[in-house]
């Protein structure tokens, strides 16, 4: 849960930082601007706090690992990722997005910091403890943070242990360890599919490979 805080907040502060017009710059999502990941990430901080107030009483069917599916890539054709792009756009005032991002942020954060890790809860028609839900949004984070600072050098990157734990879940999701000369950013990126791997990363990965990319859900 002390990983969430820190991947968040760095994530937050990431994105406070952002001059106004890197807000119309790509992010490392396809199709999106770096104002539509930001409004992504107010909509993902809502989600946190809604899941944190919506307790379940059966035994939990998901981990933080196994909260994540492997789905098809996405075409743009999702209704909810065309909402995403309209209401990024609505706002307009990069200033507006980064105030929201804050509000909505910093309660998400507070939420997580007050929340009983051994609660279960209800999302997505699972059910987890909050530590495991928790836990579950390290990755998010960071591989949100690093569609943020995809196009932008100067931006902070994700704090590494974040980075070294979120390497550890794509793993377990993938059912076997990464190339140990990738680092921990390189096999998160390559490994779902956010850059395409050097002849000799390919070679590298050899038969897992052919399972990239791991697109989550």
């Amino acid at each position: 849960m002390d990983l969430f805080s820190r991947s968040w907040a760095a994530l937050r502060t990431a994105v406070a930082g952002l001059p106004d017009q890197d807000f119309e710059r790509p992010s490392g999502c396809t199709g999106w601007l770096v104002r539509d990941l930001v409004c992504h990430l107010i909509i993902d901080a809502q989600d946190v706090l809604i899941t944190l107030v919506t307790p379940a009483e059966t035994e939990p069917t998901r981990n933080a690992v196994t909260y994540w599916d492997v789905v098809e890539a996405p075409t743009g054709d999702d209704p909810l990722d065309a909402l995403i792009v309209r209401l990024a756009a609505a706002y307009e005032d990069p200033r507006l997005l980064k105030f929201h991002l804050d509000d909505v942020g910093s309660a998400a954060g507070r939420a997580a910091e007050l929340a009983n890790p051994g609660v279960r809860v209800s999302t997505r028609d699972q059910v987890l403890t909050v530590g495991d839900y928790l836990s579950a949004y390290v990755l998010e984070w960071t591989l949100h943070h690093l569609d943020l600072i995809a196009h932008l050098p100067d931006a902070a990157e994700p704090p590494t242990e974040s980075l070294a734990r979120s390497r550890e879940m794509l793993e377990e999701i993938a059912g076997t360890p990464f190339p140990e000369s990738l680092s921990d950013e390189d096999a998160l990126l390559v490994g779902t599919g956010r850059r395409v791997p050097t002849d000799v990363e390919q070679a590298e990965l050899g038969e897992l490979a052919a399972k990239l990319p791991l697109v989550l859900g």
